[in-house]
């Protein structure tokens, strides 16, 4: 895999905050305001988000937050940096991911490293990696979505199938008749699209798969397109709607005899990433740790702490 790893040249002045809705990040709030008083760079945040950062951060509205920022440093997981990464699509405006969740794919250093990080950033001192994303649209919604991991339909009923046709550049290709199909972009490639046994997609690969889940007739193998291809999906039914979840929030829905069309937008958005071979490396682990049969209690009980030889 090959990403740009050319040293970015600009020099960082300003650092946009996207916090966690919840979850304490202060003590990297704090790290990353000492460090940016050293180096002479401004901390700023959303006032929606005030609560969660403190009193030394300077608070603007959303869209000065995304015309001064130089950068945008997204405290949380995977989500939290999926919605810093929406605020700056087509933006030059990086994203560095500090991980306060789980696995995190996207996310790349602990807050332990945040200090050292900081410091590379403001200097220019990193390269960039390029990420796509899915220009969702349907054909009765004004507004077009936006999902840098998966679009996912449903039946709007619970406990019941759904069905789409798909056409690709106009062709009609066939039907799915499963629980749910995934359209997902390669990063979302580990996320529900792995679950449901699709492929995995290299991140520098400019493509997009759809992958049915627990499908009945009809098409039922994952499909891989090109970055040129476009897609539509096409409601067959005459009184039943779909659901329609975007990097997994329910968004909206796809009525009878509506369609959806789905094409990749290249190079939406770029990530921070200081030693990118690493972060590939630990990403192969984490996707290893979810085929363990077992829990990480479970493993604890199983291999329990060898005892201290100097105790």
């Amino acid at each position: 895999m090959t990403f740009n790893d050319q040293p970015a040249t600009p020099v960082v002045k300003t650092i946009g905050l996207v916090v966690h809705p919840s979850r304490s990040v202060l003590d990297s709030v704090r790290v990353i305001t000492t460090s940016a008083a050293r180096h002479r760079a401004t901390v700023i945040a959303r006032t929606a988000d005030a609560v969660r950062v403190g009193s030394d951060i300077t608070l603007v509205d959303a869209e000065e937050f995304v015309d001064r920022a130089d950068a945008i440093v997204s405290l949380g997981g995977d989500g939290t940096m999926l919605g810093a990464m929406r605020l700056v699509v087509d933006r030059p405006v990086p994203v560095l991911g500090v991980n306060h969740g789980n696995l995190g794919f996207l996310v790349e250093i602990a807050p332990a490293q945040l200090e050292t990080a900081l410091a590379r950033i403001v200097e220019g001192a990193y390269t960039l990696e390029p990420h796509g994303c899915l220009d969702v649209h349907v054909d009765t919604a004004p507004a077009c979505w936006t999902a840098f991991n998966d679009v996912v339909i449903t039946a709007a009923a619970p406990s019941t199938t759904m069905s789409v046709d798909l056409l690709a550049n106009t062709v009609r290709h066939g039907y799915y008749r499963a629980d749910a199909l995934i359209a997902c972009t390669p990063i979302g490639s580990t996320a529900y699209n792995y679950a449901a046994g699709g492929p995995i997609v290299s991140p520098a690969s400019p493509s997009m798969v759809l992958t049915p889940v627990a499908p009945m007739s009809g098409m039922s193998r994952s499909v891989v397109l090109g970055a040129d291809d476009a897609i539509s999906l096409a409601n067959p039914s005459a009184d039943q709607p779909l659901r329609v979840s975007v990097d997994g929030t329910p968004t909206g829905r796809l009525d009878p005899r509506r369609t959806m069309s789905i094409r990749l937008h290249a190079d939406a958005v770029s990530l921070i990433r200081l030693d990118p071979d690493t972060h590939l490396q630990r990403n192969a682990v984490k996707l290893s740790l979810l085929n363990l049969p077992l829990r990480e209690d479970q493993l604890r009980e199983l291999f329990p702490e060898p005892p201290d030889p100097l105790g």
